[in-house]
C-alpha cells in the first residue's frame, strides 16, 4: 500500500479519535414548539457531526470504488426503510414517545424498553466524551504549544472537563430558541462540506476513480468489501431517529416523519458525494493510508494547505456546535424514561427553567469519568467508544421488530414492508459488526440490571417477570464470558 506525500503544512494533522458520531436533535420549549422546517434542519444536523470528515478514509480502508457504491446502495435501502418506518410509527403509535426507547417499550415491555434506553443513553454519554477529545485534538493543530496532543493528554482532559461543565451550566439555566440556534449551526457547518464537494469535483480525475475499481487483491472479495463499509455508513446515519426521540415536542405529529425523510435524502446525497468524489482525487490505496480527518488531506491534495485548514475548522465548528445538542439529548432519554418509570423516578426531576437536572448530572458525571478513563487507558478507550456506539444497533432492531408486530396486529401492509426490510437490515448490521462486538456490548448492558432493579423495587414491582429472567441470564452470561476473555488476554480492546 503506497503512502501519500507528506502534507505541505508545517504542522501534522491531529490523530483524531474516530468517533463517527452525529450531532443530535435539539428541541427546547413546550409541546408543539417545532414545525417542519425546524425539524428538517435538526434532522440534517443530527446526522452530520465529526464522522463525515473521516468518511473518505474510513470507506477506502476496506473497499474499492465499486464496492463503496454497492455499500451506499445497500445503506440507502436499509436506512430509507428505517426512515419510512419511523414515519409510519409516528402515525400509528403516537403515544409511544421517546423514539427508539418508546417503541421498544411499547412492543416488548418495560425490561426491553429499559435496556433500549440504557444502551442508547450510554452510547450518547460515552460519545460525548469522544466529542470533547476531538475538539481538543483539533485545537492542537491550531495551538500546538498548549500540550493538547491527541486530546487525551493532561492538558486536553483538563480543557475538555472545563468545557463539559460550561455546557452543563448553560443547559441548567435553560436554552431558549435552541432549535433556531441549531439551524444556524447546521447551516454553518454545511458550508465547509459544500465547499469540499465543489472543489473536489473540480479536481476529479476519472483515471484515479477507476483505478482498481473493484478493489485490489489485498482488499479481498467484493462481498467482504461491501460488508466492511456497513458499519461506517450506519455510523454516519446515527441520529436519523432524532426527530422521533423528540416527537412529543413537534407542532404536528406528521412533521416528525416528513422531517426524517427530508433529512435522510439530503444527507445521503452529501455523504455519497464526499466519499466518491474523493476517490477521483486520491486513489483508493493512498486514501486508505491518509490520516483523519481525511477530508483535510484530500482537499489539501486538491487545492493546497489552506484546504486542510478549512476542513479542520469545519471539524471544530461541527463538533463544538453539536456538543450542546448532545448534552441535552443525553439527558432527554433518561428524563423521558424516568417520567414513564422505566428509569428511577428521580430522573424526571426538573428545575425552574425546565432542565432535567438529575438526568443531566448523571449524564455529565459519566462523561467526566470517560474523560479520565481516556487519559489512563489510551487506545483502549477508542475501542470503548466504538463499542458504545454499536449499542445503537440493538435499539434499531427492536424498533423494526415492533413495526412488524404492530403491522400484524393492525394489518398494515406498508408498515409490514418497511418493518421487514428494516429488520433484515438491522440483522445484517449486527452480522457485519461480528460476534465479538455483540459479546462486548453485553458489558454495556449488564450493569443496567442494577438500575432496572432499583426502578422496579421503588415502585413495589417484581424486578423481572416471565421471559425477562431468561433474557437477563443470557445478558449476564455473555458479560461474564467477555470479562473472562479480557482477563485471559484472548480479547484485547485496543485491537478491536
Amino acid at each position: 500500500m503506497n503512502s501519500h506525500p507528506p502534507l505541505r503544512s508545517s504542522r501534522p494533522l491531529p490523530r483524531l479519535a474516530e468517533v463517527p458520531r452525529a450531532s443530535p436533535v435539539v428541541a427546547v420549549g413546550g409541546r408543539g414548539a417545532l414545525g417542519l422546517g425546524a425539524l428538517s434542519s435538526l434532522v440534517v444536523g443530527s446526522m452530520i457531526g465529526s464522522g463525515v470528515f473521516s468518511l473518505p478514509q474510513n470507506m477506502a480502508a476496506g473497499a474499492g470504488a465499486g464496492a463503496i457504491l454497492l455499500g451506499w446502495a445497500v445503506t440507502a435501502v436499509g436506512m430509507l426503510s428505517l426512515a419510512l418506518m419511523f414515519v409510519q410509527l409516528s402515525r400509528q403509535a403516537p403515544d409511544a414517545i421517546g423514539g427508539v426507547y418508546g417503541y421498544a417499550r411499547a412492543g416488548f415491555g418495560d425490561f426491553v424498553g429499559f435496556n433500549s434506553a440504557w444502551g442508547y443513553w450510554l452510547s450518547a454519554v460515552i460519545g460525548n466524551a469522544g466529542y470533547l477529545i476531538i475538539i481538543f485534538s483539533s485545537l492542537a493543530y491550531f495551538l500546538p504549544n498548549l500540550g493538547f496532543g491527541d486530546g487525551n493528554t493532561a492538558a486536553g482532559i483538563a480543557g475538555a472537563s472545563v468545557l463539559l461543565w460550561l455546557y452543563h451550566a448553560l443547559v441548567l439555566r435553560g436554552v431558549k430558541s435552541a432549535a433556531a440556534v441549531n439551524t444556524v449551526v447546521t447551516l454553518a457547518k454545511l458550508v465547509p462540506l459544500a465547499l469540499f464537494g465543489v472543489l473536489v469535483a473540480l479536481a476529479f480525475q476519472a483515471r484515479s476513480f477507476s483505478l482498481d475499481f473493484w478493489g485490489s487483491e489485498a482488499l479481498g472479495p467484493v462481498f467482504g468489501q461491501v460488508k466492511s463499509t456497513m458499519l461506517v455508513t450506519v455510523w454516519a446515519f446515527i441520529g436519523i431517529e432524532g426527530a422521533a426521540v423528540f416527537s412529543g415536542r413537534a407542532r404536528e405529529p406528521g412533521d416528525v416523519g416528513r422531517a426524517t425523510v427530508i433529512g435522510f435524502l439530503l444527507t445521503i446525497v452529501l455523504y455519497m458525494a464526499i466519499t466518491l468524489l474523493s476517490l477521483g482525487v486520491v486513489p483508493q490505496a493512498e486514501l486508505a493510508a491518509m490520516k483523519n480527518p481525511s477530508t483535510a488531506a484530500v482537499l489539501e491534495r486538491a487545492v493546497g494547505s489552506w484546504g486542510a485548514v478549512l476542513m479542520l475548522g469545519g471539524v471544530l465548528l461541527s463538533v463544538g456546535g453539536a456538543m450542546l445538542s448532545w448534552t441535552m439529548l443525553a439527558a432527554e432519554v433518561p428524563f423521558s424514561a424516568g417520567k414513564e418509570r422505566v428509569f428511577p423516578a428521580a430522573f424526571e426531576r426538573e428545575n425552574a427553567q425546565g432542565a432535567p437536572t438529575t438526568a443531566l448530572w448523571w449524564s455529565n458525571g459519566v462523561v467526566q469519568l470517560m474523560l479520565l478513563l481516556s487519559f489512563f487507558a489510551g487506545d483502549a478507550y477508542l475501542a470503548l467508544i466504538k463499542l458504545a456506539t454499536s449499542t445503537i444497533l440493538v435499539p434499531y432492531l427492536l424498533c423494526a421488530l415492533f413495526a412488524l408486530k404492530l403491522s400484524l396486529r393492525k394489518g398494515g401492509a406498508a408498515l409490514g414492508l418497511t418493518g421487514g426490510v428494516a429488520t433484515v437490515y438491522s440483522l445484517w448490521l449486527l452480522y457485519a459488526a461480528g460476534p465479538i462486538y455483540l459479546l462486548l456490548t453485553a458489558l454495556i448492558y449488564a450493569p443496567g440490571l442494577a438500575v432496572h432493579a432499583w426502578s422496579q423495587r421503588a415502585q413495589g414491582r417484581s424486578v423481572l417477570r416471565g421471559a425477562e429472567w431468561a433474557l437477563a441470564a443470557v445478558l449476564v452470561a455473555a458479560a461474564a464470558a467477555t470479562l473472562a476473555m479480557l482477563a485471559n488476554g484472548s480479547l484485547d480492546l485496543a485491537k478491536i
